[in-house]
C-alpha cells in the first residue's frame, strides 16, 4: 500500500514541475507583455475544476540538448464551458515562446483525433513562434507532423464539429492557418497573425512595415476581415470565448445507455491495498472492479470458463459499459480431454482468448461500450497452448477488438507486454483514450525477460569472437540491460511519447474512466460491425 501511495505522489510532484512550464523568469516575460500564462488563460476561461489534463507527460524527458519541452510546449485537455464539454489546446509560450517541437505537433494532433472520434467542440489558445526550426525535418512533413494539424482543422470542419481559436499573442508562417480554418477568430490587441513576419518580409521583398502595420489585430479586423472578434485583452477573450459557446445548439444523442450514478459500495482508496505488483502475491482484479463499477455490481460472463480473463458487464459513471480484464489470480483449468492444470495468472490462454472474442462481438451487437483492464504478461506458449489452437483463439481476440464500433477505453494497471497487449486494446487498435497506473509497465517483454535474452544473445556473439565473460562481468552486462529496459517501460517513458493519454491516480481510475465515456457520448454515429473472416 504505501509502495503505490509513494509512487503517485512521485508522480504528482513531478507534474506539478512540469505544470510549471518554462519558469518562474518566462511566466514574467509574458506577465510584463500584459498577456496571461496558458495555464491561467484555460482557468479563466473553463467551468471552475472541470479541466481534466490529458498529454502533461508529452516530451518528458526529451529535447534536454534544448533545455526541454515541458509537456511539449501545448497544454490539452478535456474541460467545460457552461456545462458543455469541450476540448482545450493551448500554446504555452513560456515555453520555447510556444514553438512547435515535433512532440508538440503530435500532442495537438493526438487532441484533435481524439475530438474527431468522440465528435468535441475544440477551442485553440493560439500563442506560438512556429516550428523550432533546429529541429524543422522532424516536425514538418509526415502525416504525423505540423501539416497535419491544418487537415485535421478542416476534416473537423467537415464533420461539424465547432472549432474556436483565440489568437492570444504570436501566430506566424504556416501556423497563421490554423486560426483562420475554424469557425470562429478572435484576436486580442498587441498580437500578430502573418505568414511572413516584418524582418523576414524586408529580408524577401525589400519593404519595410511594423508588426501591427503587417498583422496586428486592428489591421485583421477593419482591412483584412480575417477576425470575428477584436477583444481589447486576454480576459475579454475569453469571456466571448464563453459568450458564444453558450449559445451553440445541440445535436444527437449517442446509443449509449446511462443512468443515475451510483458510488461504488466499496471504498476506492482501498485499491492501495489490494494491487500488488509482485508476482508471488496475486492480487483479485474483481476486487479492484468492485471498486470502480457502481453500486460495485458486475455481471460475470462465462465466470468458470477462461478464467484468466474475466469479462462481464457494469456501469461506470451511470454508463453501462462491458468489461475485459486480465485477472492476476491463478486459476484450475480442465481441458478437452478432462487433464486439469493449473492457468498462470495475466497469462491469456485459448479457452479465455475465445471467450473474450466471443464477449466484444456481444458488446458490439448489444451498442455497450468497451472498457479493457491490463495487466498481461502475454499469450501462453508451448506445445500444450499450440495444439490447443492457442493462435487461432488469440487471431480471434484480435479481429473482434480491431473491428469494433463501440467506444474502447484501455486502463493500463500493471504490465501490458507483447501480443497480450495488443489484444487488450493497445494503443494501435484505437481505444479513445489510454489512461495508465503509475505501477503500469509497457514494452514487449518484462524487463527481467529481456534482459536475460540479450544478455545471453551477446555473450554467444562474443563466445564466437573468442571472449569469455566472467560470471560477475554478465550480471553487470545483465544489470545495465535490464535498468534500459525497465527505464524504456516506465509509463513515463511511454507517456512521453504520447502512447499514454494520462497518468492516473488509482483511485481517480472510476473519475478517468466516466469523463471518456461522457466524451465518447458526444459521438452518436456507430458504423456496422463487421468481423470479416474469423478462424474457427
Amino acid at each position: 500500500m504505501r509502495f503505490l501511495a509513494d509512487l503517485m505522489s512521485q508522480v504528482r510532484n513531478e507534474g506539478e514541475k512540469i505544470c510549471e512550464g518554462g519558469g518562474d523568469k518566462a511566466i514574467e516575460n509574458q506577465h510584463n507583455k500584459k498577456r496571461l500564462t496558458a495555464r491561467e488563460r484555460i482557468e479563466l476561461l473553463v467551468d471552475p475544476k472541470t479541466f481534466f489534463e490529458l498529454g502533461v507527460y508529452a516530451a518528458y524527458g526529451m529535447y534536454e540538448e534544448w533545455g526541454g519541452a515541458p509537456a511539449a510546449g501545448v497544454i490539452t485537455g478535456l474541460a467545460r464551458i457552461h456545462t458543455r464539454m469541450v476540448m482545450i489546446i493551448a500554446n504555452d509560450a513560456t515555453v520555447k515562446a510556444g514553438a512547435f517541437f515535433p512532440m508538440t505537433s503530435k500532442k495537438v494532433i493526438r487532441a484533435q483525433n481524439i475530438a474527431i472520434e468522440n465528435r468535441i467542440p475544440t477551442i485553440y489558445l493560439v500563442d506560438s513562434a512556429g516550428v523550432f526550426l533546429p529541429l524543422q525535418e522532424d516536425v514538418f512533413p509526415d502525416t504525423d507532423d505540423f501539416g497535419r494539424v491544418f487537415r485535421n482543422n478542416a476534416v473537423m470542419s467537415a464533420l461539424g464539429i465547432p472549432q474556436i481559436a483565440a489568437i492570444m499573442g504570436m501566430c506566424v508562417a504556416g501556423g497563421g492557418y490554423l486560426p483562420v480554418m475554424c469557425d470562429h477568430v478572435l484576436m486580442t490587441d498587441g498580437s500578430g497573425l502573418f505568414l511572413a513576419g516584418p524582418a523576414l518580409v524586408q529580408a524577401a521583398i525589400g519593404q519595410k512595415i511594423s508588426a501591427e502595420e503587417l498583422g496586428g489585430a486592428a489591421m485583421h479586423a477593419s482591412i483584412s476581415g480575417t477576425v470575428d472578434f477584436r477583444e481589447p485583452d486576454d480576459p475579454a477573450c475569453l469571456a466571448r470565448i464563453r459568450s458564444i459557446v453558450e449559445k451553440w445548439g445541440y445535436r444527437r444523442q449517442s446509443p449509449w445507455d446511462r443512468k443515475k450514478p451510483i458510488e461504488p459500495a466499496m471504498a476506492g482508496e482501498e485499491i492501495y491495498g489490494i494491487y500488488d505488483s509482485s508476482p508471488a502475491r496475486p492480487y483479485d482484479m474483481k476486487e479492484i472492479l468492485a471498486r470502480v463499477l457502481d453500486g460495485s455490481r458486475f455481471d460475470e460472463y462465462k465466470p468458470e470458463y477462461g478464467k484468466t480473463l474475466i469479462c462481464g458487464y457494469g456501469r461506470i459513471g451511470g454508463f453501462a459499459i462491458g468489461i475485459v480484464a486480465n485477472q492476476k489470480i491463478h486459476a484450475h483449468q480442465t481441458d478437452h480431454e478432462g487433464q486439469k492444470r493449473v492457468e498462470f495468472g495475466g497469462v491469456i490462454y485459448t479457452e479465455s482468448a475465445e471467450k473474450a472474442a466471443r464477449f466484444i462481438m456481444d458488446c458490439n451487437q448489444n451498442l455497450i461500450p468497451l472498457i479493457f483492464f491490463h495487466d498481461v504478461n502475454g499469450f501462453m506458449v508451448g506445445r500444450d497452448a499450440e495444439w490447443s489452437g492457442i493462435i487461432k483463439a488469440g487471431a480471434k481476440m484480435v479481429n473482434a477488438v480491431s473491428n469494433s464500433v463501440v467506444p474502447k477505453i484501455t486502463v493500463i494497471v500493471g504490465g501490458s507486454f507483447g501480443a497480450g497487449h495488443y489484444a487488450m486494446c493497445g494503443k494501435a487498435f484505437d481505444p479513445r483514450f489510454v489512461f495508465a497506473w503509475p505501477t503500469a509497465r509497457y514494452a514487449v517483454m518484462s524487463g527481467d525477460s529481456a534482459a536475460g535474452t540479450l544478455v545471453e544473445i551477446k555473450v554467444k556473439q562474443l563466445e564466437r569472437g573468442g571472449k569469455q565473460l566472467s560470471e560477475e562481468e554478465k550480471k553487470e552486462l545483465y544489470e545495465a540491460t535490464k535498468r534500459t529496459y525497465d527505464e524504456q517501460t516506465d509509463p513515463r517513458y511511454g507517456a512521453a511519447r504520447l502512447w499514454i493519454d494520462k497518468i492516473i491516480d488509482p483511485i481517480e481510475t472510476r473519475d478517468a474512466i466516466t469523463q471518456a465515456l461522457e466524451a465518447a457520448a458526444l459521438n452518436p454515429d456507430v458504423p456496422e460491425f463487421k468481423v470479416g473472416v474469423l478462424q474457427t
